[in-house]
């Protein structure tokens, strides 16, 4: 298959590198920095699952898509920030020769309102959607380390029900080392998602400590669980669903099932903050406050979480 990894941070190299572990052909498109460093050292993948290491003639790695002749493309994975989700949309339909209409349009990103983002540049039936609760971490431009790994990769869509197009995919990734299955639940597993990184991701960030520490304390935990009430109060107003009926089961699933193995994690929020990069706080607790004003239903604490990571952010742009 040929397949495009459009952004190649941790998560981008993340998956290209299962990918090409599995003998596809694979082209990424990357920041200046990474793609001299992946062309030059090859992509390195450490931790969780093996190592593998991928030489540079075993892919190709660029910085613009006319850069690249290949294509068109199986699949175009989206593994940029939620923030840079409009560019990248507006980029490749922007290059008619990268794709089909059989490409299907794979993001990998966190957050909601993605999908209806790309929803504006292509047909709802070429964009499907993953979840992925793997961490990826980037210690080098080149290197990948997968360091937490707590449920397989799912992949659907949030638009029909057509989901065989997505098999192809799953095995390459299954055979490249990744857990990934399909699930046609995919908007379930998002909202899950987006419970646990509203509840952590912020104040992790806020505080600099990794997300079991957090559960330490009655402080944050007493934060925590009215981002996740105010969270399920917008699943409810909009009309979608979770895996679970109320805050109240969710947080015992939390608590016993889902914080423990990522007990020592940090969210990549954290590390942008430390690098003096942007964070993707508004497709996260800024999507629920957003939602939230869309159908009249207060979102304090989520707003307070935004408006905090805001201030950090805007710190930077005065130095």
């Amino acid at each position: 298959m040929q397949i495009l990894i459009f952004g190649a941070g941790a998560v981008g190299l993340g998956l290209a590198n299962c990918l090409i572990k599995a003998d596809h052909t694979v082209h990424l498109i990357g920041r200046e920095e990474t793609v001299s460093a992946l062309s030059i050292d090859g992509l390195e993948r450490t931790g969780l699952f093996g190592d593998f290491h991928a030489p540079p003639f075993a892919f190709s790695a660029f910085c613009n898509l006319d850069e690249s002749e290949s294509g068109p493309y199986d699949y175009i994975l989206i593994c940029t920030k939620s923030y840079d989700t409009r560019n990248a949309g507006e980029m490749l339909a922007a290059a008619p020769q990268l794709k089909t209409d059989r490409t299907q349009f794979v993001l990998c990103q966190n957050g909601w309102g993605n999908a209806e983002t790309f929803a504006a540049f292509f047909p709802t039936e070429q964009i499907k959607t993953g979840r992925i609760i793997t961490g990826f971490r980037r210690p080098k431009p080149n290197q990948v380390d997968i360091t937490v790994h707590a449920d397989a990769v799912h992949l659907g869509s949030l638009y029909d029900d057509d989901l065989e197009p997505l098999e192809p995919l799953t095995r390459a990734l299954r055979k490249g080392g990744l857990p990934t299955k399909i699930t046609e639940h995919i908007e379930k597993d998002l909202w899950s998602k987006m419970l646990y990184n509203c509840m952590l991701n912020g104040l992790s960030t806020l505080f600099g400590v990794p997300y079991g520490r957090l559960g330490e304390s009655e402080h944050t935990r007493e934060l925590m669980s009215r981002i996740a009430h105010e969270v399920f109060d917008i699943i409810k107003a909009t009309g979608h669903n979770t895996h679970w009926d109320s805050a109240h089961d969710f947080l015992i699933a939390f608590y016993e099932n889902l914080l423990p193995p990522t007990y020592q994690h940090e969210p990549s929020m954290l590390q942008d903050i430390r690098s003096h990069k942007p964070t993707e706080i508004d497709a996260l607790n800024g999507a629920v406050v957003a939602l939230g004003k869309k159908h009249g239903i207060p979102t304090p604490v989520n707003q307070t979480i935004c408006s905090m990571i805001h201030f950090l952010t805007s710190q930077f742009e005065r130095e």
